[in-house]
């Protein structure tokens, strides 16, 4: 509350999030207590995340790089997960216990799952193969998984993008039994549904480098669809001549939607 009163002096916006804070959520029925934090799913809590991590830790990594890091240090966050890049190992660990001090004067902590010191980077695979090691480690953040490549035209380092193999089964998993939830409905409802499913996977997951995942996303649910409508009755009349057209009618074929980041950032000051 304290963060936010900086920003806001609206005493009546000020005593609706502190209500907000103490409502509780509620969950399959069930009314739980949120005694400190932000309440787990409810609206507002990205908010009072961003607003709350900006001042722990976006304020902080811009001092601690302005006057100890003696190389490059970047950052990447969204919400509570956040990347870090630092071109020296030794900031890199130096970083890491600092960091560990400054998040618990405000009662966070790392997640000891979640968080590691991997070498990553353009230098990362030749320095590693001098040393007679194997390819660099890889990382999941926001859903996907990121790992050390080179392009096929020129060789040079690209960072590889993928759906994340967990995410991708999970949500596989979710349209199977939806799937067979709703395979009763007309085909026409079913496959416009399912055609706006997938092109909302597509909207986010379609970046340079995942045309495969994409395409085995777009199998995976063609025959759970081709399942789902099979188990409409015991005997079923769906050949697979006929369901082709349902597929070429409401299933999107997945292509690159996003451009390369260095082609999106690549913000100019006008001359």
């Amino acid at each position: 509350m304290k963060f936010i009163e900086h920003r806001i002096a609206d005493r009546r916006i000020l005593r609706l999030i502190r209500k907000w804070l103490q409502a509780g959520v509620m969950e399959d029925g069930r009314w739980s207590r949120t005694s400190v934090g932000t309440p787990q799913g409810a609206v507002i809590s990205p908010l009072l995340a961003n607003v709350y991590m900006h001042y722990v830790l976006d304020l902080w990594v811009e001092q601690w790089r302005g006057k100890r890091a003696e190389g490059d240090c970047i950052i990447v966050r969204y919400a509570d997960d956040f990347v870090m890049g630092f071109q020296h190992r030794h900031e890199a660990e130096r970083f890491r216990m600092e960091l560990e001090q400054r998040l618990g004067q405000f009662g966070l902590k790392l997640h000891p799952g979640k968080t590691r010191l991997i070498e990553f980077g353009r230098f990362a695979a030749e320095r590693r193969r001098k040393r007679g090691q194997g390819r660099p480690a890889t990382f999941e953040f926001l859903g996907f998984v990121h790992a050390c490549g080179t392009t096929r035209t020129n060789g040079r380092f690209t960072v590889v993008r993928r759906t994340s193999t967990v995410r991708l089964r999970t949500k596989v998993k979710w349209l199977r039994a939806q799937l067979m939830i709703r395979r009763h409905r007309p085909i026409a409802e079913l496959g416009a549904w399912l055609g706006r499913v997938v092109q909302g996977h597509f909207n986010y997951f379609a970046v340079p480098g995942n045309g495969t995942r994409l395409g085995a996303f777009r199998t995976e649910v063609i025959r759970a669809w081709m399942h789902a409508l099979r188990r409409r009755s015991q005997r079923h009349r769906m050949p697979w001549s006929r369901f082709a057209r349902y597929v070429r009618w409401w299933m999107p074929r997945p292509r690159i939607l996003h451009p390369y980041p260095s082609v999106r950032f690549d913000a100019r000051h006008p001359r």
